[in-house]
């Protein structure tokens, strides 16, 4: 298999999304965990229900309406200070401890390596600038197509820019929705599975799986 292209999810995959629960916690003490795990999982919703429908909205303001219904379901009082800050945590993301030196070393290699992701580039470029991975890794968002992930378009949208066969694509994620959508479209996948879950049962199983990135230095 000649793979000639590493295309990396950003969230959750790259960066730890529950991190915003730091800054959550300080906002709403005692909600830190609650608001990060509901907050992540009304945005899939979000951006899941705008691609179904047709009515595309940049991934910043799924974001925000995400975390909008987030504090209003948790009985929480709502005031613009802690919505922009929280809105900031994402621009401020953890990476994932071995993701550098993974990078660095994959690098090596030759071969091309992006970010795809359903973030906007206004939320993904600082982010990747802050944790310094500017040099490693080149952006590339659905913002540009407008159709988000797992819809085949977006898929096509990374290809055409990367230049390369479909199976010359490693694809990883850790959102096993991802991987459903990239080894339908034709990718080599790879599963980050970082929280040790079941492979769902959709009918699809990754090329591969790892606990981590480290798992591809095999």
């Amino acid at each position: 298999m000649t793979i000639k292209a590493y295309v990396y999810d950003a969230y959750g995959t790259l960066f730890d999304v529950y991190s915003v629960s730091v800054k959550a916690e300080s906002e709403f003490n005692g909600f830190g965990k609650k608001i990060s795990e509901l907050w992540r999982k009304k945005q899939v919703e979000y951006f899941m229900i705008h691609q179904l429908t047709g009515n595309y909205k940049p991934f910043s303001e799924v974001t925000r309406n995400a975390l909008l219904y987030t504090l209003k379901n948790l009985s929480l009082q709502i005031n613009e200070d802690a919505l922009n800050s929280l809105m900031q945590s994402y621009l401020e993301l953890e990476v994932y401890e071995e993701v550098h030196a993974t990078l660095e070393n994959l690098q090596n290699q030759n071969k091309k390596q992006i970010i795809f992701s359903n973030g906007t580039y206004e939320m993904l470029n600082p982010l990747i600038e802050k944790r310094e991975l500017n040099h490693l890794l080149n952006v590339l968002s659905v913002d540009d197509v407008k159709q988000y992930k797992p819809a085949p378009a977006a898929y096509k949208h990374a290809l055409e820019t990367l230049g390369v066969e479909p199976h010359e694509v490693l694809f990883m994620s850790s959102n096993f929705w991802d991987i459903t959508g990239a080894s339908s479209f034709g990718f080599k996948t790879a599963w980050i599975n970082r929280a040790g879950h079941e492979i769902d049962e959709l009918g699809i199983k990754p090329d591969y799986i790892y606990k981590d990135l480290k798992g591809l230095l095999e």
